[in-house]
């Protein structure tokens, strides 16, 4: 017996609630049990069953993936970094081009609220083949490591001890600044939660050049004026938790002579770059591909 393929959903016939029900099942605001009692109108209206509905809103790794992780244009490895003020030790996944001939930059790739899985190891593979050297470190490594399910993935990382997490990604930051090959100049892109932790970095790594923040929540208050990077700022239309903290946060960064960039991409929404889930926006996530790789070719190359 085969296992049925994942049921693909048009993305524009989701309800705008259900987008919004989503949106709080994956950052853990409802579990699963409240999300399929509360999605039962929006999929017996589609024709589906609750759990389906869910399978097809869920990621869907295989089918998205872009670089193997056999691609032999890479060189992938996985690290152990000391942190002596976080949990003493982290996991990063490494991806550089094999080709090189001159020092790379280095990237930090930082991932959602499901620790290190499928998915961003395969954007930290993107990244490289763009000729950058890619560090994506794996909050969840002090609980096990990604546990090769979402859910799970989601419980583990409410259980994280948030300050020493970010004394983990500050350990990154410094390894990655010195890691051989590369070239002494670290940037940062990350998603959701780890869009979040570029904008945290950025007030602790005063080495850090340059920062992609895809609908991340704002640096910690008052600490922007500890800003050196300059900061590509990514928003979806339709994601009013990470879009309210904006205007204070703007302020904050004009007031501090912070270089930024800040754009919002219509009909888009939260996760929109995720090209595993149907909340992916193709053209969106290409423009902001584009301008996160051109920022940190104007900022970490020369």
């Amino acid at each position: 017996m085969t296992d049925q393929p994942t049921p693909r959903i048009d993305a524009a016939a989701i309800d705008a609630d259900l987008w919004c029900l989503f949106d709080q099942y994956v950052h853990g605001d409802i579990d699963r049990r409240r999300f399929l009692e509360r999605a039962a109108g929006f999929a017996a209206a589609s024709g589906m069953t609750a759990t389906a509905l869910l399978a097809a809103l869920s990621p869907d790794f295989a089918r998205a993936q872009k670089v193997a992780a056999t691609d032999a244009r890479l060189a992938t490895r996985f690290v152990e970094v000391d942190s002596p003020a976080g949990y003493g030790k982290l996991r990063a996944y490494v991806a550089r081009p094999v080709q090189a001939t001159t020092a790379l930059p280095v990237v930090l790739v930082i991932h959602e609220n499901r620790g290190l899985n499928p998915h961003i190891e395969d954007v930290t593979r993107r990244l490289a083949l763009a000729n950058f050297i890619a560090v994506a470190p794996d909050a969840l490594f002090p609980l096990g490591g990604y546990p090769g399910d979402e859910d799970k993935a989601r419980a583990l990382f409410a259980q994280l001890d948030q300050a020493k997490t970010r004394e983990d990604f500050v350990a990154a930051s410094n390894w990655a600044r010195q890691i051989d090959g590369g070239n002494g100049k670290l940037g940062a892109i990350g998603f959701c939660y780890g869009g979040g932790m570029v904008n945290f970095l950025a007030t602790r790594v005063p080495e850090l050049r340059a920062g992609a923040a895809f609908y991340g929540g704002p640096a910690p208050a008052g600490q922007a004026g500890h800003i050196k990077a300059e900061l590509l700022l990514v928003f979806a239309e339709n994601d009013e938790r990470i879009n309210a903290a904006w205007p204070a946060y703007e302020a904050a960064l004009k007031s501090a002579g912070v270089k930024y960039d800040a754009h919002t991409w219509p009909g888009t929404q939260h996760g929109f770059n995720n090209d595993t889930t149907p909340r992916y926006n193709a053209a969106a996530a290409a423009e902001a591909w584009q301008r996160s790789l051109a920022l940190f070719e104007r900022t970490l190359r020369s």
